[in-house]
């Protein structure tokens, strides 16, 4: 072969080579994609897992790794499943028992917050809790007595340790749930479980409004009004987070009713009170369990102590709103916020509506882990035309068209409710309740004449069944209220039309 066709050759295989390197899909940068899946009753709630990849396949692997890992550990800390190990180690007494390194690892983080807290979170709350139960049951406030006598069983020692060979030793009779901050817990397992199963880019795994994100991942997180309990309210805050945590804990979900009165289900342990003077506390941190433990306690103590405690940690920040408003923030909870587009209000001569329409939805319920269906919820005038999408539930895309009504009024126009895909931070809800609302305004913000509207409700589950609710509102009268019922996938709706809660 001559010199010349040699040095051809070598310049064709040269390039070839390029040619083939630059073509090649593992060298080839790659775009993530999100993929979001939800379900119901996870550890007595809603769940969110939120997944950046680069294949579906391992979206997939992710999400399935997850769900594992919270059942794995549901059945080592649950106080509600008798056959969890916590409910097995209960029902022994004064014998030192080799527990796993979880069930340790949570009673000892109890050991020591109890301790940081001054007693602001203690496992034996659950006593506190039953006596309130018991009370709400009978239409009364426990006596003097009853309380005196919860603060002393609370005050027990429950539990020894003993960590050379892991062993516990329960001791107390009391009743115990590991509830402050365990949630917490598992969410920061299973993040890890997943992205140790697989290639992710990030993750962002969200039980009941406390949540992991993690990974490059940055995610606006909207912060639930306490005052507003409505999925499609106007959040207090938003924050842009990421490879953090955060918790929210608050009084506005769940708690019992005294006659009228209002009572949290967050107990002070050291007084057998609710806790009445913060109504949310929300903590952004490294550590889940931190997040957790300190968004409950921060309801309980005084905001000033509060505000001490988080000064003392490092890398600790906070949003605390007291039942009077006053709103307090970590030096550097500005550097976490989001700007929050301004909406020019559109003026048409139309006042604010002094009422609402509300919506509260309940799925049917399902059996363990549920995927949720997909949900359109819109208004209708007299007309017919659609003036409000007030929520839409898909899987970006997907599924879209199995909400055929919606889909095919409405579907070239796409136009859902901003909080459709961004993650919240509240209180913990119970599973398959959603509540939403209307204030009488359209897609573009403009105010409505007041009239006759119809509130439609479809809802559809992959493989499952579907339902299609409507119900008229006349919104030129007096309060009304009424209750549809699904035939599959819904359970009851509350539809009322009742002066505003909050002004938005």
């Amino acid at each position: 072969m001559s010199k010349s066709l040699s040095i051809y050759f070598l310049g064709l295989c040269l390039f070839v080579s390029q040619w083939a390197l630059a073509k090649d899909p593992i060298k080839e940068k790659k775009t993530a994609q999100l993929h979001i899946a939800h379900y119901e009753n996870v550890l007595g709630t809603s769940l969110e897992i939120k997944t950046s990849t680069f294949s579906e396949k391992q979206a997939n692997i992710a999400e399935e790794t997850v769900l594992n890992e919270i059942d794995r550990l549901s059945k080592i800390l649950s106080g509600y499943d008798t056959n969890s190990e916590f409910s097995k180690w209960m029902n022994t007494h004064n014998e030192a028992i080799h527990i796993s390194k979880e069930l340790f690892s949570v009673l000892h983080l109890f050991d020591e917050w109890r301790i940081r807290t001054n007693g602001a979170l203690d496992p034996a709350a659950e006593i506190v809790n039953r006596v309130w139960k018991d009370a709400a049951a009978k239409s009364t406030l426990p006596t003097q007595e009853e309380l005196n006598h919860a603060i002393a069983d609370v005050n027990q020692i429950h539990w020894t340790l003993d960590v050379k060979n892991q062993t516990a030793t329960h001791i107390s009779n009391a009743p115990l749930k590991l509830n402050s901050f365990a949630k917490s817990y598992i969410i920061q397992a299973a993040v890890n479980a997943a992205m140790n199963a697989t290639e992710l880019n990030g993750i962002i795994v969200n039980v009941g409004g406390d949540m992991v994100i993690k990974g490059d991942i940055k995610e606006k997180v909207w912060i639930s009004n306490p005052k507003s309990d409505a999925e499609n309210d106007a959040p207090i805050d938003q924050l842009l987070i990421q490879g953090k945590a955060i918790a929210t804990s608050g009084n506005y979900r769940r708690g019992e009713l005294i006659n009228g009165q209002w009572y949290s289900h967050i107990v002070d342990p050291r007084t057998a009170l609710p806790a009445n003077e913060v109504i949310s506390a929300t903590v952004v941190t490294n550590s889940a369990t931190d997040a957790g433990a300190l968004a409950t306690a921060f309801n309980v103590m005084k905001p000033s102590e509060s505000i001490t405690m988080a000064e003392s940690m490092d890398h600790i920040d906070y949003l605390i709103i007291t039942r009077n408003g006053e709103r307090f923030e970590s030096k550097n909870w500005k550097n976490l916020e989001a700007s929050i587009p301004a909406i020019t209000p559109i003026i048409n001569g139309q006042k604010d509506w002094t009422k609402e329409i509300v919506i509260g939805l309940e799925l049917a319920p399902q059996m363990g882990y549920a995927k949720r269906p997909f949900a359109a919820i819109w208004i209708e005038d007299k007309d017919l035309k659609t003036v409000k999408t007030i929520a839409l539930w898909y899987n970006k895309g997907r599924w879209l068209p199995d909400l055929r009504d919606w889909y095919r009024k409405n579907g070239s126009s796409l136009s859902a409710d901003p909080s459709t895909f961004i993650s919240i931070t509240s209180s913990t809800r119970s599973p398959g309740k959603y509540t939403m609302k209307w204030d009488g305004k359209d897609d573009k913000g403009k105010v409505l004449s007041p009239g006759k509207y119809s509130v439609h409700i479809e809802v559809a589950r992959e493989h499952g069944g579907y339902d299609l609710l409507e119900q008229e509102v006349n919104c030129s009268n007096a309060d009304q209220q009424f209750t549809l019922k699904g035939n599959s996938e819904v359970g009851t709706v509350l539809v009322a039309y009742k002066n505003k809660s909050i002004e938005n």
